[in-house]
């Protein structure tokens, strides 16, 4: 019997009666499936100066478009276009939150990523799969340098509709880095201030890997997604697997997009929590100083502090201590 395709093998990850053990080859190497949606891409012979790369989608299942990009680079893959020369490792997150067009079952995965959770939901259950495959593949690569980027795109519109987001470490992010981003097609940054235990923040605390969560336009449903903005950071992610250096060495100079970093988290701490604007305000729109930004039962009013301050990622509706959005200010 022949050996299954890449594509093929991709594709029966959102069939979950298929066996999910595939194998075969590539121009470059070969791949093997490690679970359903897990893909460990073997170059023949590794580049001196290359990445372990992981790349990882649909963490949430509405967020169609990085899954729809990584599919492009699967298939140049498949094709030869892209010759495989840096050991590699795709997730794609949440398979059956894709398949149900949900952005999650039971609760936030993107929430997850720390280790000692305990807990049986299917998102709990995944975020161990997900976390083991992490460790197990970048353990086998010790000494390289390491990057992830998970992949996502963002409820409502952004006045940067592409971004990075930096989880929170010690050390930032070299500037060369960011510049990469940057000519990749990512129009802004944002540094964390805290632990998120996202996926990316996973690999940037507990394997010091260079690690964003890139957002990469509007939710759409699969078709409807315009995949031309995010073609430079196609181009960037295959030259990665290909075997091309992150360039931490180049000299670190300004970074040349806009940063900004956390000030404030905002939670929902009562089921009456509101935010005081509407609710197609787009990410990073500025809030003047003292502005009402929200309230509930429990905080009362929460308020913009002395200087002129964005808001990121609102959402009212997220669950009773999670996370409800973001005021940021422009860094420099």
């Amino acid at each position: 019997m022949a050996s299954p395709s890449l594509i093929d093998a991709w594709l029966d990850t959102f069939d979950p009666s298929s066996s999910m053990a595939a194998a075969g080859t590539l121009a470059g190497g070969a791949f093997v499936q490690h679970g359903r949606g897990i893909f460990e891409l073997r170059p023949t012979a590794i580049g001196q100066r290359a990445v372990a790369v992981v790349i990882s989608v649909g963490v949430h299942g509405d967020e169609t478009a990085p899954i729809e990009l990584l599919g492009e680079t699967l298939a140049r893959l498949e094709a030869g276009l892209v010759r495989l020369g840096a050991p590699t490792l795709l997730l794609l997150g949440s398979p059956e939150a894709v398949v149900r067009a949900t952005r999650y079952i039971d609760t936030n995965l993107n929430r997850l990523f720390e280790r000692g959770r305990e807990g049986t939901s299917p998102e709990q259950l995944r975020a161990r799969e997900l976390m083991t495959a992490v460790d197990r593949f970048f353990s086998a690569h010790q000494g390289r340098a390491r990057l992830h980027l998970d992949l996502h795109t963002a409820i409502r519109d952004s006045l940067h509709p592409r971004f990075a987001i930096e989880p929170f470490a010690a050390t930032s992010s070299p500037a060369a880095l960011w510049n990469a981003l940057h000519g990749a097609g990512l129009q802004a940054g944002l540094r964390q201030h805290a632990h998120s235990w996202t996926f990316s923040h996973y690999s940037r605390h507990y394997h010091e890997a260079q690690g964003f969560t890139l957002e990469l336009g509007r939710v759409a449903p699969f078709g409807a997604n315009d995949l031309a903005p995010l073609r430079p950071l196609g181009a960037a992610i295959e030259a990665w697997i290909e075997g091309a250096p992150l360039g931490l060495d180049a000299s670190d100079g300004e970074v040349t997009m806009p940063l900004y970093r956390v000030a404030r988290e905002i939670t929902r701490e009562a089921e009456d929590f509101r935010f005081a604007f509407a609710d197609d305000l787009a990410n990073f729109s500025e809030l003047p100083p003292g502005a009402l930004v929200g309230a509930d039962a429990v905080q009362g009013e929460i308020r913009v502090g002395e200087r002129p301050q964005r808001v990121v990622f609102p959402n009212p509706r997220v669950e009773l201590g999670a996370r409800a959005g973001l005021l940021v200010e422009r860094l420099g």
